[in-house]
């Protein structure tokens, strides 16, 4: 499976200096778990040019792989989607953004991945030849893709991550 092709990171800003026009901020590594970040948090409003600042918000992200992050998402949630990606890379940015949900990615993970294949249809031929013995006679007669076609309506979800990277997954 493909890593996150960047870090993994949260841009958390300073309310207080921006709502008085003062960009300040930091870039914090979203694979920490969450005390370590809310300590980042912590030293950025310390230094900000606004005393007593507070508030913050997650204003730009990087490397989650097409996985959202709100402006104020908890930081439990930003590590735990953010370990789903460092673990799962590609696929678990895929995953998180169809899923919307880390629990429900992680279930499809663990309970329903088949494999990668090339395409839909190399899966297809794989189920068939698996489950079915087929005659030699006929065996140039069968539609892979089209059959790859029926499954994704009716049985599996595919995921592609790149060039011939198709990932399969069983539905619920």
């Amino acid at each position: 499976m493909s890593k996150p092709e960047t870090e993994i990171r949260i841009y958390v800003a300073c309310l207080a200096a921006y709502n008085n026009g003062i960009l300040h901020g930091r870039w914090i590594d979203a694979l920490q778990d969450s005390d370590a970040i809310l300590e980042e948090i912590g030293k950025m409003l310390n230094a900000s040019p606004i005393n007593g600042a507070e508030e913050f918000a997650i204003h730009d992200y990087e490397g989650f792989e097409g996985a959202g992050i709100e402006e104020y998402q908890s930081i439990d949630s930003v590590t735990e989607i953010a370990a789903f990606i460092g673990e799962h890379g590609r696929l678990g940015g895929k995953l998180l953004e169809y899923f919307g949900d880390p629990e429900d990615a992680r279930t499809a993970m663990e309970e329903d991945y088949r494999g990668e294949y090339s395409s839909l249809a190399d899966f297809a031929q794989e189920l068939t030849e698996e489950t079915t013995e087929i005659p030699q006679a006929l065996q140039y007669y069968i539609d892979y893709e089209r059959m790859g076609r029926d499954l994704e309506i009716n049985d599996v979800l595919a995921v592609e991550t790149g060039f011939e990277e198709v990932h399969i997954f069983w539905r619920r």
